[in-house]
C-alpha cells in the first residue's frame, strides 16, 4: 500500500512540473501514471480512509481530485491544473503519513475487497470510471490486481487453513474478474459477465469471513 501511494504521489507531482510548463502530452502521461498506484491502493483506501478516498477520488464529481484534473486535461486539452493539483497533492500527501501509520484491521480490509469487487462490476463497468481520458479499464484491471494482492497477502493463507476449497474458489473468482478485464479495450468488456463476476466474488467472501474470525462484509460496512 505504501508503495503504491508513493508512485501515485510521484505521478503527481511530475504532473505539476508538466502542467506548468504547459507540456499537455507530459502532464496526461503523469495523470495516467499516478492513476495506476492510486487505483492499486483504493482497496485499502476505502475501507481505511474514506474521507480521503472521497477528496481524491470523488466520482462521478469532476470539482476536485483526479477527476477535476481529467476534464481539464483530456476534455479540454488545458493545462491550467495548478490548483487542482497542488490539492491532490496535499491530500496524497496527507495519505502518504497516514498509510505509514495505519493498524491494518482484517475488518475493514476485507471490507475494502468487497467494496471495490462491487464497483469494478457495478458502477464502473457501466460505462467506465475515467471516461474523458479513456483509461477506465486501466483503472479496473489497477483495482483487480489491488483485490488480488490483498487477498492473497492477508487472507488467503488463513482462509485455506479453514476451508481448502472456498479458498480455491475465491481465488478462482478473483481470475475470472482478471480475466474479464484483461480485454484489449473497453468496447469489449462484457458488463453483465463482469457484474456476475464481482457479485460472485463478493459472496464467496463473505462465507469465508466467519471461517476466519471475521463478520461478513456488507457494502455499506467500511470502517468498523
Amino acid at each position: 500500500m505504501i508503495e503504491q501511494v508513493d508512485q501515485s504521489l510521484a505521478g503527481t507531482r511530475l504532473l505539476r512540473e508538466r502542467s506548468a510548463a504547459a507540456d499537455l502530452e507530459g502532464a496526461k502521461a503523469a495523470w495516467i501514471a499516478a492513476r495506476v498506484g492510486w487505483e492499486r491502493a483504493e482497496v485499502f483506501t476505502s475501507g481505511f480512509v474514506p474521507d480521503l478516498d472521497r477528496e481524491i477520488d470523488a466520482w462521478p464529481n469532476a470539482t476536485l481530485g483526479f477527476h477535476a484534473i481529467e476534464a481539464k486535461l483530456f476534455g479540454a486539452g488545458r493545462t491550467d491544473v495548478q490548483q487542482e493539483t497542488d490539492a491532490l497533492i496535499l491530500h496524497l500527501e496527507d495519505l502518504d503519513v497516514k498509510v505509514k501509520r495505519l493498524q491494518l484491521l482484517p475488518q475493514r480490509l476485507l471490507n475494502g475487497i468487497v467494496r471495490l469487487a462491487y464497483e469494478v462490476g457495478e458502477s464502473k463497468a457501466a460505462g467506465g470510471e475515467s471516461a474523458i481520458s479513456s483509461t477506465s479499464l486501466n483503472d479496473m484491471r489497477n483495482n483487480v490486481d489491488g483485490i488480488e494482492l490483498a487477498y492473497r497477502t492477508i487472507f488467503v493463507a488463513p482462509v485455506a487453513a479453514a476451508d481448502l476449497a472456498l479458498s480455491a474458489t475465491v481465488q478462482e473468482k478473483i481470475g475470472q474478474l482478471k480475466t474479464l478485464v484483461g480485454v484489449a479495450d473497453l468496447k469489449s468488456l462484457d458488463p453483465d459477465r463482469l457484474r456476475a463476476a464481482g457479485e460472485e466474488l463478493i459472496i464467496v467472501l463473505q462465507a469465508a469471513a466467519p471461517k476466519i474470525g471475521l463478520r461478513s462484509p456488507t457494502l455499506e460496512e467500511i470502517t468498523e
